[in-house]
């Protein structure tokens, strides 16, 4: 059997349950040749065979804690920025990270199979992901929320968005009644939360019984300067910890599901900022099991503006070299013969 080695995970143990399916690599280089795609299943369940699933032995908090300090993962900062980036965001940013391709492929796993489901777009932004999310469900039943007005203004301005709720928000605050919705879909913001494990545990709250859970984001690299400057501009999980979030909320059949871009031709040593799908089922209703303390970030707490603007400025431009990326992969995409690694 092919060891199962996620991207960027330092050790592996063996708990009970399931055989994970899809963990097989194909002779693939961990450190950034190739990966096929594939769907990584992980289950509770007690196996007949007696075989364990492989699952992550280091937790968030013994590795990289999510809260260690990065410039744009606060939410005053991760605001200013997108007040910039708002303006380009749908033709700058999208084309090199977040295809339609791409959309519609990590959505599938959300199972948007009926036109009148409940469906909240967390971290929505422009709407882009929302243009996806309507294709199977009808607008008048989905809502979008951000904290950016700037990202929100521009969602409002698309057409098949017109019949949409459109919300200011916080994705670690929800303002939805416990088990309200049917589908929680979330693109291209854990990335800004603070703490993470509370967003997910809020997704669990709002959806209803068997509703399902589905958060796209990026995968932590394992090229030493993408990793620099992913550490240093905002948080790129690692694939295990988007299990284990998912896992500590509550839910069930959690399954994770690579992305990206087609002329990365699956490499990812340099991480992607939307480089997975990760989908989670509520098997109970109320309240998330899990107990947490109080926020990781006070969004009231006044901020010494010289040090708020010299974040800004940094994690600016380590989020420059991640434009950056795509370009180069791209290029080399047109040099090497197709069907060699790059």
């Amino acid at each position: 059997m092919a060891s199962a080695m996620l991207n960027g995970a330092d050790n592996i143990a063996r708990f009970r349950g399931t055989t994970p399916n899809g963990l097989g690599f194909s002779g693939s280089d961990f450190h950034g040749k190739q990966f096929p795609k594939m769907r990584l299943v992980y289950s509770n369940r007690i196996s007949r065979s007696g075989f364990g699933t492989t699952m992550p032995k280091c937790s968030v908090s013994d590795s990289r804690p999510a809260s260690q300090p990065r410039f744009i993962q606060h939410k005053k900062e991760a605001f200013w920025f997108y007040r910039f980036l708002s303006i380009v965001y749908d033709h700058v940013i999208n084309p090199g990270h977040w295809t339609e391709d791409m959309r519609d492929d990590a959505l599938e796993p959300a199972d948007l199979y009926d036109r009148n489901m409940i469906v909240v777009d967390v971290g929505g932004g422009t709407g882009f992901t929302t243009l996806g999310i309507v294709k199977h469900v009808d607008a008048k039943n989905v809502t979008i929320l951000d904290q950016s007005p700037h990202q929100l203004a521009k969602a409002k301005q698309k057409e098949p968005l017109k019949e949409c709720k459109i919300i200011e928000g916080d994705a670690e605050d929800l303002p939805f009644r416990t088990d309200y919705a049917d589908r929680y879909v979330s693109a291209g913001s854990i990335e800004y939360w603070p703490d993470p494990q509370r967003g997910i545990k809020e997704a669990y709250r709002v959806l209803k019984l068997g509703g399902k859970a589905c958060v796209i984001g990026p995968v932590y690299p394992t090229f030493w300067l993408s990793r620099f400057f992913a550490d240093v501009w905002m948080l790129f999980p690692k694939e295990e910890e988007y299990i284990e979030w998912f896992q500590k909320a509550g839910f069930k059949n959690v399954q994770l599901k690579r992305i990206g871009p087609k002329w990365y031709r699956e490499v990812r040593r340099h991480g992607l900022i939307m480089g997975c799908s990760v989908t989670g089922v509520k098997p109970a209703s109320g309240d998330s099991p899990l107990q947490l303390g109080p926020k990781q970030e006070d969004v009231s707490k006044p901020v010494n503006p010289f040090v708020f603007l010299y974040r800004l400025i940094l994690g600016a431009l380590a989020g420059a070299y991640y434009v950056l990326v795509p370009i180069y992969m791209w290029i080399k995409d047109q040099i090497v013969p197709k069907g060699q690694p790059i």
